[in-house]
């Protein structure tokens, strides 16, 4: 999941004075981009969810941080690819257990696209990936896949349209049930009328899991390198848990983004 980027004043201040080079991220708000790492370029993400609403036992539901490493590998301009690591706490013991060396918090991802004019001109942005595959079975290999194609409309700005499935042991609904699939939509649009630092975008993730949401927020660059989306999160399913935790109360996210 693209799938997540602060962890405080302090941290910022350090990576904002970071040298580095300018490349598009790899994921909207919340559901992954036709967007692709530049061959040789890596991208890291710090990644906060705070929870804004209480359960039901009065208390908010556990955050969502995740540290991730996203690496372009392809030298070819018209097929790209990308791979990445992410340190994923999700706010539950198990899923989170690193004692005697458990890898619970590490997942993979990656990602193959071709850009939009790359197949004729006019063509869409097509993308074909995976992500949170996890390393412990039948409690984080989520494993989802997805495809995604991409169109930048002038003046309206970029349409996305896809679909993704998962584990069905492990994205489930309330009851325990199967809820592994669903759409990925996402509008997003440079507002360079505005300045050409600021970034709007409006995304979802459809499923009854834990995963579906509806997500909306601003980005702002910093400098040439860095910049922060700023984004609530509305999800589909207050009841989906994922293994002992409910804990789907909206959030609120900061995403640090540092391109080298």
């Amino acid at each position: 999941m693209k799938k997540i980027k602060v962890l405080g004043i302090c941290a910022m201040a350090v990576l904002l004075s970071i040298s580095v080079a300018k490349a598009t991220g790899s994921t909207q708000i919340w559901i992954p981009s036709t967007d692709i790492q530049a061959f040789k370029t890596l991208h890291l993400g710090l990644d906060n969810y705070i929870r804004t609403e209480k359960q039901s036992d009065g208390f908010l539901g556990s955050g969502i941080y995740d540290a991730g490493l996203t690496g372009g590998i392809s030298p070819f301009s018209k097929v790209q690819a990308e791979i990445g690591i992410d340190y994923l706490n999700m706010g539950d013991r198990n899923l989170d257990n690193n004692k005697n060396y458990d890898l619970n918090p590490i997942y993979f991802n990656g990602k193959i696209a071709m850009p939009e004019d790359s197949l004729f001109k006019g063509a869409p942005a097509i993308a074909v990936g995976a992500y949170n595959f996890g390393l412990k079975t039948g409690l984080t290999d989520y494993n989802i896949v997805y495809t995604l194609v991409a169109k930048t409309i002038p003046v309206i700005g970029r349409i996305s349209v896809g679909y993704y499935t998962g584990n069905k042991n492990l994205l489930v609904d309330e009851n325990g049930n199967a809820a592994n699939s669903g759409l990925l939509l996402s509008w997003d649009r440079a507002m360079t009328e505005i300045s050409d630092k600021l970034w709007l975008a409006v995304d979802y993730q459809g499923g009854k899991n834990y995963l579906g949401a509806l997500n909306f927020g601003f980005s702002w660059a910093f400098s040439k390198n860095v910049s922060v989306i700023f984004a609530y999160d509305i999800y589909n399913n207050k009841n989906a848990f994922y293994n002992s935790s409910n804990v789907n109360a909206n959030s609120f996210t900061t995403q640090l983004d540092i391109n080298f």
